[in-house]
């Protein structure tokens, strides 16, 4: 029987995609919470290069990021698929993976974080990478049509920890006025049975947040 260990935060968005997919594949694992300001010795033998979480160990064998650690588990263990099968689609589902992260996600994150010109820089970059995803998710329930799959776990951080930074900070560029289908789907997402089981409590994250932006620091 193979020997899965997961090392994580609760808080992460990234550590989340992981822990989903192995559920939804039926992976039978141990979860190992990391205190990220004082990394476990064990953790740190098996992730000595990036140092970050999540760190997925199999068998003895340590895989870093969360964008390989998906692949890895999809290709490793039967069950629902993450990636689509159809070569084609599989390509366009990375393509729009990596489009999430680096137009979507890191930018609103960005935008919440800075003030000044570096923020409204960053918001309106954000904004034309989310007008462009507005459209990709029109008429669909998950961007993979009607099951969660790569590209709605790698976008959790839109559909749960963004609102609600958006809201402690006071500047919100994600609305359902302005991308009623990105609000649809985060609200389809957030309330679908399987996600609830694994997303952490919003409250929780909130008053993580609220100490993150009061501090300035996340750990």
């Amino acid at each position: 029987m193979s020997e899965v260990k997961l090392f994580g935060a609760w808080f992460s968005p990234y550590v989340k995609r992981v822990e989903m997919s192995l559920n939804l594949k039926g992976v039978e694992y141990e979860y190992i919470e990391e205190d990220l300001k004082n990394k476990s010795p064990l953790f740190l033998q098996y992730n000595p290069i990036t140092k970050l979480v999540p760190a997925l160990v199999h068998n003895g064998k340590p895989i870093f990021e969360s964008s390989v650690i998906l692949e890895y588990i999809d290709e490793t263990w039967e069950g629902p698929s993450i990636f689509p099968k159809d070569p084609f689609d599989r390509a366009m589902s990375r393509f729009w993976a990596k489009f999430v992260e680096d137009k979507c996600s890191d930018l609103l994150w960005k935008a919440c974080w800075s003030a000044g010109e570096e923020r409204e820089k960053a918001a309106k970059e954000a904004e034309e990478g989310l007008t462009i995803l507005e459209n990709e998710i029109k008429d669909k329930k998950f961007f993979g049509g009607e099951n969660i799959g790569l590209v709605d776990l790698v976008a959790n951080y839109i559909a749960l920890w963004n609102p609600i930074l958006q809201d402690v900070v006071g500047f919100h560029v994600l609305t359902q006025d302005k991308f009623p289908n990105i609000s649809k789907w985060a609200d389809e997402f957030c309330n679908d049975s399987f996600v609830e089981k694994y997303m952490p409590e919003k409250e929780k994250v909130r008053l993580w947040l609220k100490r993150a932006v009061e501090t300035g620091s996340l750990y």
